[in-house]
């Protein structure tokens, strides 16, 4: 397996009403956050695009639509979907810049090893983080038909596709989908405890120590002013 079996996505169509301007064009370090995302993924797969339709963030990657309008993240996940020609797609919100890419890499390398998988999420303090996930093909059908029917809400809408896959197959939930339990307190064991990255002679999956001291922001958003602020004592933490 190598990173072309995988596609990459980032999630940039919020309204980022908290923040009070456009998130991803926010400059942190010296370049915006949909650069920062980008460049992160790029690490991982040559396959990356935008999830939205906003001309000025072309520049960056190619966008790719949502297939239908105010269905939220689950209308970008379609689209991804709909779009990619690989097995297997990573969705990664615009506004999480400390995630490291050595995390999303052992990660992705281990939900892809798994045969039976066909999603994949992170349970962080006991909160499931949807709009961070890995999306088997097979899953589009199922999260398509959620949008016709209005059912929009995230994790129920992965979850239910997953549920319905595992019943066809008579197997259980947990072999479909895969939720990987994450606490803050304990981030850099379970960081270990994912293993392998599954690229073969790839040595981008080790922390750099300011990631290490940084792994309380890993999976937090920046949403507000505030949180902008704290972000900015920390910028030795993102992937260079």
């Amino acid at each position: 397996m190598n990173g072309t079996s995988l596609a990459a996505y980032v999630l940039a169509g919020g309204r980022s009403s908290r923040m009070g301007r456009d998130k991803a064009l926010l400059p942190l370090a010296g370049r915006p956050l949909i650069e920062h995302a980008v460049s992160k993924l790029r690490r991982l797969t040559p396959n990356v695009s935008i999830l939205g339709s906003r001309p000025e963030l072309a520049s960056f990657a190619p966008l790719v639509p949502d297939l239908r309008e105010s269905c939220g993240p689950l209308g970008g996940m379609e689209a991804a979907l709909t779009h990619t020609s690989q097995e297997w797609t990573m969705i990664v919100p615009v506004d999480m810049p400390f995630l490291p890419a050595a995390l999303l890499r052992r990660w992705a390398g281990g939900v892809l090893r798994q045969q039976g998988a066909r999603a994949g999420i992170f349970i962080v303090d006991e909160v499931p983080q949807p709009t961070l996930c890995l999306l088997h093909r097979e899953m589009l059908p199922l999260l398509s038909a959620a949008a016709t029917q209005g059912r929009y809400k995230l994790y129920p809408a992965i979850e239910e596709a997953a549920r319905t896959l595992a019943h066809r197959r008579s197997v259980m939930l947990e072999e479909v989908f895969l939720r990987h339990p994450w606490t803050q307190e304990d981030a850099l064991s379970l960081f270990e405890e994912l293993g392998g990255d599954g690229w073969e002679g790839d040595r981008e999956s080790i922390l750099t120590p300011a990631q290490r001291a940084a792994s309380h922001l890993w999976f937090e958003n920046l949403n507000t002013p505030e949180e902008f602020a704290e972000a900015l004592q920390h910028l030795d933490a993102l992937d260079g």
